[in-house]
């Protein structure tokens, strides 16, 4: 039987209260039986285990995870300290993760408590979260971000194992060079006469260029009297100059990521056909990709679009004032911001096929385009004017990933190096790829993102002389998998396959993308 709305409008008022208060992981005792019954009942709560819930989406599928991995650090922090108070602190491994801004949810959280269980809590998911029994960080050496105590950036480099820089370099490396001088490392190895961790160190710091700081460890610890024999912890070396002076570790993760994945894009990828001869051409065949491209793009977003709508946004027929019927009225916006966006990328396109450098032509346009795809949206008063004005303030997750973006100071420190990577990348396949990819992981704007990331390709596309590229709605399952393991795994083949493919297709004339019939 359905909930009376009155009733079900005073529990959500009592959820409204807990969630005013700050509170994601709500307990049991938090709210009375009858309002968690009738908020879980009809989709408002979900239980994570017996007495523990977090707030959910009643428009949300069944098993769906989202509402999960949007909470899942949240509830771990508050979880935790009603568990074990402040005698407890995340391992050293995950503390160095989360110190460059790794988010990513993992499949088992590791803490360490002196009255921990040794035994692991089952999560939803398939996640859980494993309590050990070992040495805490002294108080000094204890940082805590967001409610969730970590061991502090040096105090994790000394307490990591040796096979987190094996199974993690990206983040062991942007970790290293948070460092600036061996001082905030050398008082804690020479306390702790940790001449074998001393020895790891200075070959992880040389592995990245910092020879400087290696040099200081070895001779400090030998002065005091320490055998200290440097041992690289790394499988690979690395040919890229971190900068020295660089001082966000979200900014030195982006360039190591790019770093680590030009290889195999480079390996997989068609090889550039070089920039077209006929730009007006070109121009031309861009031009009447539109249709289709509007159609799945929006569609892969969750917009209803046909090409009748489509038709009416572009040609300016479309009436806000007729359409305005909830989701109708939804959908054409969207659909005219695209139309708008999609004028705005052609310009940009335009530039790159004339040889401008296409990492700078993106840096410079993106904000128009972003403004242009919703400044619809502004008009008919969805959105302030204010939101247009340039990254996210907020944290933003995606629907169903693991992966947690950047949180919105880190943006700022990493979409210029991101940038410029981009201008200074010298292989079109990886301008292509990675000018994706690279742009949905930092997830700079609160939405849009993927639709972005798509216009982006194509400009990158353009710039090596490859055909407009439509990734097709039917494909979004394993577009969605292939960006989500280039995420969370740092695997970068299967987003490289997958457009690779599509790529090849559009060449051989194979049509990749249609659009049904009104």
């Amino acid at each position: 039987m359905a909930t009376p709305p009155q009733k079900l409008a005073d529990s959500l008022d009592a959820l409204k209260m807990l969630q005013e208060r700050g509170l994601v992981a709500i307990r049991a005792k938090d709210l009375s039986r009858v309002h968690r019954e009738r908020l879980q009942k009809n989709g408002f709560l979900q239980e994570v285990m017996k007495g523990w819930y977090i707030p959910s989406r009643p428009d949300g599928t069944a098993g769906e995870s989202t509402a999960w991995y949007a909470s899942f650090w949240a509830f771990a922090g508050a979880y935790l300290h009603e568990r074990f108070d402040r005698d407890w602190a995340l391992s050293p491994e995950q503390s160095l993760s989360l110190h460059v801004g790794n988010q990513t949810v993992p499949k088992q959280l590791v803490v360490r408590a002196s009255k921990a269980r040794n035994h692991p809590t089952p999560l939803p998911h398939g996640t859980s979260l494993l309590d050990i029994r070992a040495s805490l960080p002294e108080g000094r050496d204890v940082d805590v971000k967001e409610n969730l105590r970590l061991f502090s950036l040096p105090a994790a480099l000394i307490a990591s194992s040796p096979a987190y820089f094996q199974h993690n370099p990206t983040d062991a490396r942007a970790a290293l060079a948070s460092i600036r001088n061996a001082s905030e490392i050398l008082s804690k190895l020479l306390d702790g006469g940790h001449s074998t961790i001393a020895g790891r160190l200075a070959g992880a710091f040389r592995n990245i260029g910092r020879d400087r700081i290696a040099d200081d460890i070895l001779s400090a610890m030998r002065a005091a009297g320490y055998t200290v024999r440097e041992d690289d912890p790394f499988e690979t070396k690395i040919n890229i100059a971190l900068p020295n002076r660089e001082v966000s570790p979200y900014a030195s993760r982006i360039r190591l990521i790019w770093h680590a994945m030009r290889g195999p894009i480079i390996d997989r990828f068609p090889k550039s056909p070089g920039r077209p001869n006929d730009l007006d051409a070109y121009m031309k065949r861009a031009q009447e990709a539109y249709v289709t491209d509007a159609y799945h793009s929006l569609s892969i977003e969750g917009y209803r679009v046909n090409p009748e709508l489509i038709e009416r946004v572009r040609s300016g027929t479309w009436n806000p004032d007729l359409d305005e019927k909830d989701r109708e009225h939804r959908d054409a916006l969207a659909a005219r911001g695209y139309w708008l966006a999609f004028q705005a990328v052609q310009k940009s396109l335009s530039r790159v096929l004339h040889g401008e450098n296409p990492g700078k032509i993106a840096d410079e346009d993106h904000g128009t385009w972003y403004q242009e795809m919703f400044s619809p949206s502004v008009t008919a008063g969805l959105l302030r004017p204010a939101d247009l004005a340039g990254y996210r303030d907020g944290q933003v997750y995606i629907r169903r990933s693991m992966h947690v973006p950047l949180n919105r100071e880190a943006v700022v420190d990493t979409m210029p190096v991101f940038f410029d990577m981009l201008a200074q990348e010298t292989e079109p396949a990886v301008r292509v790829v990675l000018g994706h990819f690279v742009f949905v992981y930092i997830h700079p704007y609160m939405d849009g993102n993927g639709r972005m990331g798509r216009f982006l390709m194509n400009v990158m596309l353009a710039a090596g002389g490859y055909p407009w590229t439509v990734i097709p709605v039917q494909q979004r399952a394993p577009y969605m998998a292939a960006l989500e393991q280039a995420s969370v795994a740092q695997n970068i083949v299967p987003f490289a396959d997958f457009l690779a493919q599509l790529v090849r297709d559009g060449q051989r004339g194979k049509p990749v993308a249609t659009v049904p019939q009104s």
